[in-house]
């Protein structure tokens, strides 16, 4: 069979299986399976598909029809320009978090702490843009501490990059320029309605921490100042709805400049604050 015919018999299972996203993510699964990039598989499309490699397809396809997301069957995603490796243990980056780390770049840093680091995503993105800074990971999870130690290692910032297992700031000592986190937020009423792609393959604890969503924002703003040098920020993305909750912690923390910020898609997706100059917490 060509590639050309499995991939299309590919995309018409994904169809019938409620997929919205069949033609991209029937694209990617292919290029995985014969190990190219996405943008070059139309090179391919007129080639033999040996029966090894078909066999390979249509067990992703089914996969993918199961709302396995696409990540976890080829590994990894794209964020930020790098290649992040991803598993079942992991928050799968999402294009909305690369606001984050794109307003975290806008200001020097050469010390940055990321609460709730999962694959690393955040903290990696950072240091790889800031070549003289070093940063701290932390999550509760051994094995997304493991997956992001995997991903320091692949872009070579495993000698700036240190994670430790840790509940928010329980583990954590000293001041640092940034911190930045991407919380679980997700309130237990949202949790219910989430695509299954997301609710049944990714870490629970990941995406929501109960209740209202917003105990993680009242852990991280009570502590911040701890550990924040004089002019440093606080960058947190948070769920499209909870920015004024979000901006009213920031400013009874004690930060100034303290801003919410949409996405691309115009929503309420950060909120960053800065400790005052000359205020050592």
């Amino acid at each position: 069979m060509s590639v050309q015919r499995s991939l299309t018999r590919g995309r018409t299972t994904l169809r019938d299986a409620g997929i919205d996203s069949a033609d991209i993510d029937a694209r990617w699964i292919m290029a995985h399976v014969l190990g190219v990039v996405p943008d070059r598989l139309i090179l391919f499309v007129h080639d033999a598909l040996s029966a090894e490699r078909e066999r390979a397809f249509e067990a992703a396809i089914q996969d993918r029809c199961a709302f396995k997301p696409v990540s976890h069957i080829i590994g990894g995603r794209w964020f930020h320009g790098h290649w992040f490796r991803v598993t079942g243990a992991v928050l799968d980056p999402r294009p909305e978090t690369e606001g984050l780390v794109d307003l975290a770049l806008g200001a020097p840093f050469s010390t940055v702490l990321d609460l709730g680091t999962g694959s690393g995503a955040i903290v990696l993105s950072l240091l790889a843009a800031r070549p003289d800074a070093t940063g701290i990971g932390t999550d509760l999870s051994a094995p997304a501490l493991e997956v992001a130690g995997l991903n320091a290692r692949d872009l070579g910032l495993a000698a700036r990059a240190q994670f430790v297992q840790s509940d928010w700031f329980d583990r954590v000592t000293g001041r640092f320029d940034l911190i930045v986190s991407n919380p679980p937020y997700i309130s237990e009423a949202e949790f219910a309605a989430l695509a299954p792609d997301v609710a049944r393959w990714e870490p629970r604890r990941a995406l929501t921490p109960g209740g209202d969503g917003l105990d993680p924002y009242r852990v991280i703003t009570a502590r911040a100042c701890d550990h924040l040098n004089p002019g440093g920020r606080l960058v947190v993305e948070i769920g499209h709805l909870q920015g004024p909750a979000v901006f009213e912690m920031f400013r009874a923390a004690g930060l100034d400049d303290v801003g919410v910020h949409p996405d691309m898609n115009g929503k309420d997706r950060v909120v960053s604050g800065a400790m005052p100059n000359g205020h050592s917490g």
